[in-house]
Formats: C-alpha cells, structure tokens, sequence
C-alpha cells in the first residue's frame, strides 16, 4: 500500500483570510483521499496542509504589478522541496490577478489564488490547483496502466512513455527527392538552443542521449490523395498509422538500444507530391502539419515552396526553420511524457514553461509518477522471480543475485517510507535503484531456467544413456549370486 503525501503552505495575505477559519492562524490540517486502482491496490494521497499569515518579505513580493513579477519576487522566499506546494491567497479586491481570474499557477512551486466565499470554497479551489499541480486519479492510473482493468482506463492511459533508466532520442531528417531538394538543417545547434534546457530539467528523471542524421530515398509507405480543389496532397488520418513501419525499418535505432528509442522525423516531401498537408479525423488540415505515435514519436510534413519559374535549376536549396519544427517536436516529447496541459476551468490562468520547456511542478508531476510506477514494476518483477525460484527446485542462486534482491526489496521499502514522509527527490531516488537491482537480479544469466531441468526431464534424459550399460552389469552381478550360492551347496572334499 502506497501513501503520496504532498508538503503544502496556504499563505494567506492581509485581508483574505475567511472569516470561518476553525481555529487561529498558524495551524495544520490534512486532507485524504483513496485513489483505487483494482480490487486489491489502492494509492492514498495525503495533502498535509500548513495555514499561516505572509511575512514582511512576502507582502513586499505580492505588492509587485503583474501575477508574474509577484511569482519571481515569491520564488526565492518559498519551500522549493520536490513535490511541495506554496499557495498564496490574496483579497478579492487584489488587482494582481486578471479581471475573471482566480487562480494563476507559476512556473515554480506556488499559485495565486483569490479569496473569496468561506473556508469551503477555499478549500474545493486549493483542492483544484493541488491536483493539477501534483498529481490525479488519472496520472496515478496511467502510471499503474498494467493493473488496471482495461475497461477503467481513459483512451489516453497508454500513451505516456514507461518509466525507464533512460531514453534515446533521434531527429532524423528524410529527404526522398535529393535530385530536387538540398536540405540543410542546424540540427546540432537547434538541439543545443531548444532542446538540451529541456533535458537538462528532466536529467533527475532518467539519462538521455541525442543522436541526428539524414536519410536519402526515405519515402513514407503511402501514397497521398491529390486534392483538385486545393491543388495539393492530403494523408488522411486514417493512413498515418501505415506511413511509420516503412520509415522504421529504413531508422533501425531501436534494435541496438538499451532503453525506449523516441524518434522525430522532419519529412520533405518529394516534388510529385508537394505540398503534402495531414488532415485530422474531421477532414480539416492540421495546423502544424505534424502527428505523433504513442510510445514512439512524432513526424512533420515540412513543405517547401515551389519555385516562381519552372525553368530554374534542381535541385533546389532549402534552408529549415528550426524554430518552428523544435516547437512541434518539443510538444510532442512533452505529450508522449503525459505533460500535456490538461483542460483547466477558465478562471485559470497557467504561466507559460519558459525556455525550461516545462515548469517546476511539472517535474514533481513527472517524479511522483514514475516513483509509483517504478514501485509497482519492482514488486511485478520480484514476485515473477520468486515463482520462478519456486517451480525450479534444484537452481542455484549465487550471492551477488541473492544480495541485489536484498537491495531491491530495502530499496523499494525506502522509497514507499520516502513517499509517506513527503520527500519526493528521495523515494523517486530510491525506487529507480530498486528497479536497476531487481531487473539485475532477474536477468542473471545464471538464472535462465533453461539451465535446469525438473527431474521427469532428468529421468528422460538419463535412462536411455544408461539402461543398455545397466543391463549386462545387472546380468553380470546375477550370475555372480548364482554361482556364489552353487559353490556353498557343493560337499567339500576331505583328504
């Protein structure tokens, strides 16, 4: 049984602290509640909630113009713990959040809310934003996918990456017409500026590595529909699954890795078939011209414009707007790690990630999923381990295998302690050397079952090599007795 418990300040600043308040400022309370996952699993979240007035510093902070300055001036002065969560009330009348604005969520640990109503409508609203900005029944449910029952899971629930010690990700650029299109793209400086801050925030999560090239010749396994109307070439929504088995086995990366490969193809079209546009399930075009698969990655259509006069020379130089592609690829890896914005009320305003390409809480979001699941894939592998020990009698466990499921199990109990404490760098820490010890312990290959055999295996196997040299042993030592027994019957001689 797991507890989440989350670390949470309620700020309330002069003039909006409700009237109904139970007892004096400062005071605690604690609000629960059961999130089930199957008949035997369930998750409790525990939000440990800590009521007391602004300081000096932090009146000082909310006096600043806009809702984005007063984040910056409060971020050095708040609680920035991994998981925790800062929440500011401020008066209704406080001008600092927009007009139909009650709650504004910054790119750190805290959000801005406006008082207003009692202590109920307080706390039904703080129970909002703690919910966006920790976690859900639905990401815990995502992160547990494999013991959920299918009828229970949102059409969403397996499209997130699985936890994993690492990824590898390919941008990969296919130009399928190199006799009409030279493309350049700066795809090692584009990783630098967009993409490395981004993984350099999600480093505590897992190690990554980057990899880019291009492929010649590369073509997508289907043919587009030309349209007359636009005079262009549509992929229907119901064609793009098709189009990345072809363009998978031309990539190859995911057969030599270790860990899940996400892969992002920039696609050119050939001359014959531009300008290609994706359209959605609807008909309409998509408007960054881009789909992504679940678990797999995320592929552009990138039009080039037709020259002005048909007599110019090929093949045409086309330089790539990495600024607008990064964009595209940027929020599909944020999509296929469930950091998708979900849809907020309108009274919600949520400050953009920054540079960072994602906020701080959603990095806690991210650590409080993977720690659930790391838990759950490290219980999933030991039981799977002990029933195999079970059903082999005569195997052998060494000790470097017995002491790694020793770590596993410390590991894996620490990480459920860490959890129940609210520290949530250290149990997510500690699960991730749960799963490493328990995956090493189950793939030893001095555990391979096939190196033991149960004894119907041993009789099978042993009686034919042994029964033609048992028969004339047995013969022999026969007539060995038989003759022992007529030498004791014979009259001995007498001289």
């Amino acid at each position: 049984q797991v507890q989440l418990v989350v670390p949470m300040a309620v700020v309330f600043a002069p003039g909006s602290v409700p009237g109904d308040l139970p007892r004096p400022l400062p005071f605690r309370d604690v609000q629960e509640m059961e999130i089930s996952v199957n008949l035997r699993t369930s998750v409790t979240s525990r939000y440990e909630m800590r009521y007391r007035s602004t300081t000096a510093q932090e009146e000082a902070a909310l006096a600043a113009a806009t809702a984005r300055e007063a984040d910056a001036a409060l971020y050095p002065l708040q609680d920035t713990t991994l998981g925790s969560l800062t929440m500011y009330v401020v008066p209704e009348t406080s001008s600092l959040l927009p007009q139909g604005i009650n709650v504004y969520v910054g790119k750190h640990r805290s959000a801005l809310l406006r008082a207003g109503g009692g202590l109920a409508a307080l706390q039904a609203r703080l129970r909002e934003v703690t919910q966006l900005m920790s976690f859900t029944a639905t990401s815990i449910a995502a992160a547990l996918s494999d013991r959920v029952p299918d009828g229970q899971l949102g059409p969403d629930a397996r499209r997130n990456l699985k936890s994993s010690l690492g990824y590898e990700i390919t941008f990969s650029l296919l130009n399928p017409d190199p006799k009409s299109h030279t493309v350049d793209w700066d795809i090692e400086g584009a990783v630098n500026r967009f993409v490395k801050p981004v993984l350099d925030k999600l480093s505590l999560v897992a190690n990554f590595s980057v990899a880019g090239g291009i492929l010649y010749y590369a073509v997508l396994g289907v043919t587009p529909r030309y349209d007359k109307e636009s005079s262009s070439f549509l992929l229907s929504a119901h064609s793009l699954p098709h189009v990345i088995n072809p363009v998978e086995a031309r990539l190859g990366s995911s057969a030599a890795s270790l860990y899940p490969v996400l892969n992002f193809l920039l696609y050119v079209p050939e001359r014959s078939h531009s300008p290609l546009y994706i359209q959605d399930k609807d008909g309409a075009p998509v408007s960054t011209n881009a789909f992504h698969s679940p678990r797999w990655g995320g592929i552009m259509v990138y039009n080039v414009e037709a020259p002005a006069s048909p007599q110019v020379s090929l093949p045409l130089h086309v330089d790539v707007d990495m600024a607008r592609v990064m964009e595209v690829f940027l929020a599909q890896l944020r999509l296929l790690f469930g950091l998708s914005r979900e849809e907020v009320p309108p009274e919600f305003l949520l400050e953009g990630p920054g540079n960072e390409g994602l906020a701080d809480w959603e990095l806690d979001h991210l650590l409080w999923a993977h720690a659930v699941e790391n838990i759950a894939t490290v219980s999933t592998t030991l039981t799977s381990l002990a029933q195999l020990l079970d059903k082999i009698g005569n195997i052998v466990i060494k000790d470097d295998v017995a002491s790694e499921v020793y770590r596993a199990v410390a590991s894996v109990q620490s990480a459920v302690t860490e959890l129940s404490l609210g520290h949530l760098l250290a149990a997510f820490q500690a699960s991730k050397e749960a799963v490493t010890c328990s995956e090493r312990a189950f793939f030893d290959p001095s555990l391979l079952h096939l190196l033991y055999f149960p004894d119907d295996q041993k009789f099978a196997i042993y009686i034919p090599l042994f029964l033609p040299m048992a028969v004339p042993i047995l013969l022999s030592l026969a007539k060995i007795v038989r003759e022992s027994r007529l030498r004791k019957k014979e009259p001995t001689k007498m001289d």
